[in-house]
This record gives structure tokens, C-alpha cells and sequence, in this order.
């Protein structure tokens, strides 16, 4: 029983960081850095980024950026995801991790980092009405809807399985805009109003399309290549993200809140059990903070800056 404990502790471990045994080299030089950065703790990103609702955010976030024709393009096109899906989600939450919780330098050379990754990222496609249009991923249009969707995402999690978020969902559009700024966002949004607006624009303006090959990557997306040890709780946490969408982009992505006949299954409280237990695998019992977290104020605290030790 110990074993396959461990096993299973491993595996979560692995997912998230690419490493069993220990935190990731890159977390542990949030350390370093000459200034606070762009967020600080006490802050709506740190309230987020810092709770675990952003596992199922993360997964709701791939199924809403997937409606865009254009996105979706360059993600079958140019990446390796089938292949290696688990390097693509590590690299991801360092991005994330290190524009929350770095230095200002550390947070722009990691922006610079993906915009270059994503330069040979271009192509076309024929959106609705049959017209050819380029894509680039460095194309500020197509990154307002990468930014919105990532930001839309983690705020619905947040809202039904995290905490209070200092300053209110507002805060959280208003400090994560600076992150859009970062990867060449014109004018994020920096209220809940603007950002809900944009997102309306886009389905409103028939921009999105669910197709074939949509629909190949909600079943990559629902059945994704884990270990076996993990997949129970990743399907309760699919659940949840298909839970928190919008009924309108359910219907889009073909997909539907789990039922037993006409009662819906308890996804809420199921979703908070096994991020309860993702949590307790993580750490949560003898670290309250992740290394990321804990290296951040490592550096604060070097730096004098007073807010090195709120909560």
C-alpha cells in the first residue's frame, strides 16, 4: 500500500513539475532577481495562482481557446502535443509561475522565452464565412483571446473552488493584464465587465467554430495520456472544467455536466475532494507554500520589501 502510495505521489508530482524528487531548477531562481517584481504577495494573482483551483482553470482554459479557429491552427500545425502533452503543461505553468511570483527581469526574459517559441507559429485558415486568413501566435488579436480565455478560465475555477480574492475578480483582471501586456496583448482588459464584453464580441460575432478537429482535441483534452494511477481524479477534474463553462460553449465543444439519469452528478464536491488530495500529494501538510512561492519571498525578503510575509 506504501508503494503504490508513493507511486501515485510521484506521478502528481511529475506532471506538475517534470520531477519526482525534487522542485524544478527554474523555480528555485525566483530566488534571484534585484526588484519585487510584478506582483506582490496579498495580491489577487498570488490569491489565484497560489490556490489549486487553477488545475481545473488550466483545463477549462484548453477547451475555450480551442473554439478559435485560428489558435487551434497553430497548436495541430506547430506542436507536439500529442506526443509530448506533459512537457507542453510544464512549460506553461513556469511561464505562469515566473510572470507571478519572479523578478520583473525574470518575468520578461520568460515572456521573450515563449514569444520566440512561437515565431515560426504561422499559417492560415478559412474562418465561418469561408474567407483564408493568416494566423501567427505572436498576433496580438490571437493572443487577446489566448490572454482572455486563460484569465476567464482560472477566474470561473477561482469562483466556485477558491477562496477570497483581494480586491475581487476586478483586482485579479486588472494585475493579470500585465501578463497580456507581456506576451504583446494590445489593451487587455482590466475589468470583469471589459473582459466579459470581449469574449461576448467574439461569439456574438461568429468568430469561434466547433469542428472535426475541435472535436479530436476535447477527446485528447478528456482522455489525456496520464498514468494510470491518475486518471480517476483527472476525470472528476474534466468533469469540473466542463461544470464551470458557460452553457452556450458546452453546447459549442459538444459536451455536457455528468449526469446519473436525470440527477447531476456532485461534480462541485467531488472536484474539492480530489483537489483536497492533490494538495496533501503536493505538500500541502508539511509546506504551505510551493517552491515558487517560497523562493518569491526568499528574494522579497532580501529586498526589505514589507510585503515579503502577508498571507
Amino acid at each position: 500500500m506504501r508503494n503504490f502510495v508513493r507511486t501515485w505521489r510521484d506521478e502528481i508530482k511529475k506532471t506538475f513539475s517534470g520531477n519526482a524528487d525534487a522542485p524544478p531548477e527554474w523555480s528555485l531562481r525566483l530566488a534571484e532577481g534585484d526588484d519585487a517584481g510584478y506582483h506582490l504577495p496579498g495580491s489577487a494573482v498570488w490569491a489565484v495562482h497560489g490556490s489549486m483551483s487553477p488545475i481545473v482553470g488550466g483545463i477549462r482554459t484548453l477547451l475555450m481557446q480551442s473554439l478559435h479557429p485560428g489558435a487551434l491552427a497553430g497548436v495541430h500545425e506547430h506542436s507536439n502535443f500529442r506526443e509530448d502533452p506533459l512537457r507542453r503543461l510544464a512549460n506553461t505553468i513556469r511561464w505562469i509561475f515566473t510572470v507571478t511570483y519572479g523578478s520583473t527581469a525574470a518575468a520578461e526574459e520568460a515572456s521573450r522565452r515563449v514569444r520566440r517559441l512561437h515565431e515560426p507559429v504561422q499559417g492560415s485558415y478559412q474562418d465561418n464565412a469561408g474567407t483564408e486568413r493568416a494566423y501567427s501566435a505572436n498576433d496580438p488579436g490571437l493572443a487577446a483571446w489566448i490572454h482572455i480565455a486563460f484569465t476567464d478560465g482560472f477566474l470561473a475555477a477561482h469562483r466556485i473552488w477558491g477562496g477570497p480574492i483581494p480586491g475581487g475578480e476586478d483586482a485579479y483582471v486588472r494585475e493579470w493584464a500585465q501578463a497580456g501586456r507581456l506576451m504583446g496583448v494590445e489593451d487587455p482588459p482590466v475589468t470583469r465587465a471589459e473582459m466579459r464584453s470581449q469574449l461576448d464580441a467574439w461569439y456574438e460575432q461568429g468568430e469561434l467554430r466547433a469542428d472535426g478537429r475541435v472535436r479530436e482535441t476535447v477527446e485528447f483534452i478528456r482522455n489525456a495520456p496520464l498514468h494510470p494511477l491518475l486518471r480517476p481524479g483527472y476525470r472528476i477534474l474534466f468533469a469540473a472544467a466542463v461544470y464551470s463553462l458557460e452553457p452556450r460553449y458546452r453546447r459549442m465543444l459538444g459536451l455536457s455536466v455528468p449526469r446519473l439519469g436525470p440527477f447531476p452528478l456532485p461534480v462541485r464536491l467531488a472536484t474539492k475532494l480530489v483537489l483536497g488530495v492533490v494538495h496533501l500529494a503536493l505538500g500541502g501538510i508539511r509546506r504551505r507554500k510551493g517552491p515558487s512561492e517560497a523562493a518569491a519571498r526568499e528574494r522579497l525578503r532580501r529586498l526589505g520589501e514589507p510585503a515579503a510575509d502577508l498571507a
